[in-house]
Formats: C-alpha cells, sequence, structure tokens
C-alpha cells in the first residue's frame, strides 16, 4: 500500500509518496495549481508507482485552495482522504526538530493518512454548498456595513458630538438623509429651516418636521465639534452613507436569494428557539449533512464551543475557555441564537438563570447555553422533527 500526501497552496502545491512502511519514494513533486499541474501529477503517479500497486491521497483542507485538485481527482476517479489541517500540524509538532517546508509537510500529511487515525471534511453537495457561500458572503457585507457605521460615528464625535441625541437611531432613514445632505454643524446653521423641515418630513413620513429642524439648527450653532475641514468631513460622512445604503441594499437582495435557496431544504431548523432565517441559513450551510457527526458532542467540537482544560500534576484550571477550533461562522450564528433563546424560550431562559445562580458569569452561562442549544440542533435535525418544548430538559 501506498500514500500520497498533498501539501495545498495558493499557486502550488507538493506532492510526496510513501509506502506502507513510512519511507520516502523518491523526491517530492512541486506542481501549479492549474491543469497543466495536475496533469504533472498523474504523470509523477504513473512513473512512481509500481504497476497494480494499491495506493491512496490525503491532503489537507488548506482554506478554498484545495477544492479544484479535489474535483479533478475525484473526476479522474481517485478515492481521496481531505483532513484538517490540525491534525498534520500535530504530528508535525511531534518532532523535536520543527520544520516547515512543503516537501516535509506533503509526507507528514502523508504518515497522517498511512497511520489512519483522522477525521476527515466532507465536500457539501452543491446545495447546501451554494447556501454555506451565500451566507458567508452575507456575513462579510454585514462586517463591512458595520465597519462603515463605526467609521461615522468616529467622523460625528469630533464634528458634531452632540448627534447621537437627536435621533434614536442614527442610521435611520431620517438620519441618513440628512448626514448625506448636511454633515458638518456649519452646513445645518447655514441651511434654511424649511428646506430642512420638507427633507425630514419627507424621509420620516411625517414624524418629523419643522419642531425637529429647528432642534438640529439650535444644536448645530451650539456644537463644540471641530470646524477644521469641515468640507472633508462633510464629505467623508456623505461617501459613507452611500457605502452603507449601497451595501444594505445588497444584503436585502442576498437575503432573497438565500429564501430562493432554502426552500429547496424542507427544514426544521427554524423551529429551534432563537434561530432566524439570518442565523437558520449559516448553521444549515456549516453543518451540511447533520449524519457525519455521529453525535453531538463532535458537532460542539465543529463550532469550536467546547470547553478546553488544563490539567498538570495535581493542579486542575478552574477557568476554563471555549476551544474556539472549528466554524467561526457557526460558532457565531449559534452564539446569536442562544443571546435569544435566553429571552423567548422557558427551558433555555431557566437553564441560563440555573448558570447564573451558580455563579457563572454571563459570558460563561451563555457559552452553556450554547452548547445546549447545539445538542437541541443536532436532534432536531437528526430526527428531522421540529422542536418541542419539555421543561424537563432544564438539566
Amino acid at each position: 500500500m501506498y500514500y500520497l500526501g498533498i501539501d495545498i497552496g495558493k499557486n502550488n502545491h507538493e506532492a510526496g509518496l510513501i509506502r506502507e512502511d513510512g519511507s520516502h519514494v523518491g523526491k517530492s513533486l512541486r506542481f501549479a495549481n492549474a491543469r497543466e499541474g495536475f496533469q504533472q501529477l498523474l504523470l509523477f503517479l504513473e512513473q512512481s508507482l509500481p504497476e497494480r500497486e494499491a495506493f491512496c491521497i490525503g491532503m489537507e483542507a488548506t482554506g478554498h485552495y484545495w477544492l479544484a485538485l479535489y474535483s479533478f481527482l475525484r473526476e479522474q476517479g481517485f478515492a481521496l482522504h481531505v483532513i484538517n489541517p490540525i491534525q498534520s500540524d500535530s504530528l508535525r509538532n511531534f518532532h523535536i526538530r520543527k520544520q516547515k517546508t512543503d516537501a516535509v509537510d506533503c509526507f507528514l500529511v502523508a504518515e497522517v493518512i498511512r497511520f489512519g487515525s483522522f477525521s476527515e471534511t466532507h465536500l457539501a453537495d452543491e446545495d447546501i454548498m451554494a447556501l454555506r457561500n451565500l451566507a458567508r458572503f452575507r456575513e462579510s457585507l454585514k462586517d463591512s456595513c458595520a465597519d462603515y457605521k463605526r467609521q461615522v460615528v468616529t467622523v460625528l464625535d469630533q464634528v458634531f458630538p452632540e448627534y447621537a441625541a437627536l435621533f434614536s437611531n442614527v442610521f435611520g432613514e431620517s438620519s441618513k438623509a440628512f448626514l448625506k445632505t448636511y454633515g458638518t454643524p456649519e452646513q445645518v446653521v447655514d441651511v434654511n429651516t424649511k428646506s430642512l423641515a420638507a427633507l425630514l418630513r419627507k424621509t420620516s413620513r411625517g414624524r418629523h418636521g419643522t419642531d425637529k429642524a429647528r432642534e438640529l439648527k439650535s444644536l448645530a450653532a451650539r456644537s463644540v465639534g471641530l470646524t477644521l475641514c469641515s468640507d472633508a468631513f462633510a464629505f467623508q460622512i456623505r461617501i459613507l452613507i452611500e457605502q452603507i445604503e449601497f451595501t444594505e441594499k445588497q444584503i436585502d437582495e442576498i437575503d432573497k436569494k438565500i429564501a430562493r435557496q432554502l426552500r429547496k431544504f424542507s427544514s426544521v431548523i427554524l423551529t429551534v428557539p432563537g434561530v432566524g432565517p439570518a442565523t437558520g441559513v449559516v448553521i444549515l450551510g456549516e453543518i451540511g449533512d447533520i449524519s457525519r457527526f455521529s453525535n453531538p458532542k463532535k458537532l460542539v467540537a465543529f463550532a469550536g464551543i467546547d470547553p478546553t482544560s488544563f490539567q498538570s500534576g495535581n493542579y486542575v484550571g478552574q477557568h476554563n475557555r471555549l476551544s474556539k477550533k472549528g466554524s467561526p461562522y457557526l460558532r457565531r450564528a449559534v452564539w446569536m441564537s442562544a443571546l435569544i433563546a435566553v429571552r423567548c424560550d422557558p427551558v433555555f431562559k431557566a437553564f441560563y438563570e440555573k448558570k447564573r445562580g451558580e455563579g457563572k458569569a454571563h459570558g460563561t452561562a451563555l457559552g452553556a447555553v450554547s452548547r445546549k442549544l447545539l445538542y437541541t440542533i443536532y436532534a432536531v435535525l437528526k430526527a428531522n422533527k421540529p422542536y418541542e418544548v419539555r421543561r424537563q430538559g432544564i438539566e
């Protein structure tokens, strides 16, 4: 039996072949992440393997760079094992003289496959993969939008620090329209009250008008904000608000596409407490096929919500933290769902309060709720039955 290990890179991959006893078969092969390079790998196998000798291939799931080679080799009919880089790192750390070169790493991957003690990364089917990509893209746009908002607040803190008290939501429609048009106190002071009132009345659908316009002008006249570079600050605010509006429209468009994609699944995920459409698609997309997790503990570990522990001799650490080794997207979605579940579901609310009563901090208690929520998600998806409230579920 022979084992081919492939170290994945962005532009180039490295392949190394070993025998059953772990000895290397010649030198490793460096090949491009392109069709010509993939053909070079096939020729390398043909020349290096004895005729009719059985072999298997292993590669690391490094970012998204492994997908093209994986698809190519699957089309060629090869059996493949895709492993988490953490597993090959464990073997790499075993060596006293640590080396980090592609040539060494590809043989380490082959060793992991030879030992056989590894868990595989599974490529989801096309519908799940599409859902996952859309959900991740949505999260990235939300993060970008939040960053734009932070930049707007930073500028306002400098030029109009009193502004936050004027609107209940700085990024509501009326406020955004105002900031795009009159970004600094100097511009507000110079504007006609009637024109400002008309803008506010239109964007607020009649909720604001002359009184709000007068309040804005009065506060702007007394503002202690910077007066230097006011035109530059006003320009910056306008561009940022336009970017926020554009990004929000993109998110709405993605939401519609996600809703269409979600209809392909008859999933019961939305019956789980705290799980809404936005977090539900992330959870479904990241989990994929629930059957690849033999028990809920493995799902908890995949999300990185399993607690770490430290013990040395008679010492046992008392302040354990989340491992955070797993899907950050799933961990974030479950955490957000747990925040809602403790407010809207009697079982999870009681469980949270029980942990708090034991002296646990808010974050620690919420981590326990997140794990319990993942156990619930596992059971619901495994049985494909809607969630039912069971008060005896409180532990």
